[in-house]
Order: C-alpha cells, then sequence, then structure tokens
C-alpha cells in the first residue's frame, strides 16, 4: 500500500482513536460487546464534534489529542512503538517519550482533520478475540470509496481503551513502530533527542 494512501486512511484510524499491543502482564477483561461498540460510537462522536467547532486546526489539533489520551492505551501503545528500546529506557524516559508520542501523533494526523469533513463512520459489527474486542467499522470519505478501518479494544488498563488498528489489514502500530524506529536510529539511538524533536515537531 503506498504510503500516502496509508497516511490518509492511517489518520482517520488515528483521528476516530483518538487511538494501541502486546501481551504484557495486564488485569483480565470483562468488558461486553455492547461496550465495545459504544466506545467506537463516542469516539466518533468525539471526533465530529471537533470537526463542527469552527475551531482553529491549533485548536483542534489540542483537542485531538485530548481524545487521544481520553481513549486510546497511550502508555501501552508509546511502549511498543519504542520497541526493544523500552526495555533500556529509565522511567523518566518513558513518561517523556508517552507525552512526547502522544503530541506526534497529534501533529501528524490532527492536521488533516478537514479531510473528514461530511465523512461518515458506520459501525458495522464486533467479535471477541484473545485479546479483547475486535470493532469493524466502515468509513466513507468525500471522494473515495469506503473502506474499512478495525479496532481492537480491550480494559487491560482498567478501562475500556483502543489498544490497536488496522487500516484495510495494515497494523497502524506496526507502521508506527517501523517509523519511530527508523527515527531513533537517524539520532544514533539517542532516545533524548528523539523526545526533544518530537515535542518540537522536528521530526524526519
Amino acid at each position: 500500500m503506498p504510503s500516502n494512501h496509508l497516511n490518509r486512511r492511517g489518520f482517520v484510524a488515528t483521528g476516530l482513536a483518538g487511538l494501541a499491543l502486546t501481551a504484557l502482564p495486564l488485569p483480565a477483561f470483562a468488558q461486553t460487546e455492547a461496550e465495545a461498540k459504544a466506545l467506537v460510537v463516542s469516539v466518533v462522536d468525539d471526533i465530529n464534534r471537533v470537526i463542527a467547532s469552527g475551531k482553529s486546526e491549533k485548536a483542534m489539533i489540542r483537542d485531538f489529542e485530548k481524545i487521544f489520551v481520553q481513549y486510546a492505551d497511550v502508555p501501552i501503545m508509546a511502549r511498543y512503538v519504542l520497541g526493544a528500546d523500552a526495555r533500556s529506557a529509565s522511567p523518566s524516559q518513558l513518561k517523556q517519550f508517552t507525552n512526547a508520542f502522544q503530541g506526534y501523533i497529534a501533529n501528524k494526523y490532527g492536521r488533516r482533520f478537514r479531510e473528514f469533513i461530511g465523512g461518515q463512520v458506520t459501525v458495522r459489527n464486533a467479535r471477541k478475540i484473545k485479546a479483547g474486542y475486535e470493532v469493524r467499522t466502515s468509513v466513507k470519505l468525500q471522494g473515495s470509496s469506503p473502506f474499512e478501518v478495525t479496532f481492537l479494544v480491550s480494559d487491560k488498563s482498567g478501562r475500556d481503551k483502543f489498544f490497536n488498528m488496522f487500516i484495510e489489514g495494515v497494523n497502524m502500530l506496526l507502521t508506527e513502530r517501523t517509523e519511530v524506529g527508523a527515527m531513533l536510529d537517524a539520532r544514533g539511538g539517542d532516545l533524548n533527542r528523539l523526545i526533544k524533536d518530537m515535542k518540537q515537531n522536528r521530526l524526519s
């Protein structure tokens, strides 16, 4: 799948998730299919409210970051995206990276919010999986054919959260893990430098 194709559809998935994974030793889940579906509906409603607010792009990005933190299991996502380097990072570095990561996601995808104006998201069905629930949605943006975005939802963090998503079968977190890994390699493995650049939105 071309990168621009993934970015366009990845924007939608990340935006809807507010957004992330590994089998970490967390409490067992006790959620229901209805609760998993309800979470997706809530995310869609919140995103639509931001889009309809008429706020500036900067304000919308701030709102997007709040939605991301509210609905996504950000600490787990950030740890997964960091990969093996998460094991050698200090607790302080992990905390700083998690904060920088949520801002990075908000900036990367939030700037494309307006592409969602006039779009439709339909929650189709949900099914139980080992880690929680898989919720499938159909997304229709203006000027494009419908495509499937699948959200994985669990309450392992203590409340219902998204922990990963797939855009037509493409694992978004795995994609981000590859990109973040490349950015870290470009900085000689210096996590502190990556955190600083993420916060200042100076990434390549």
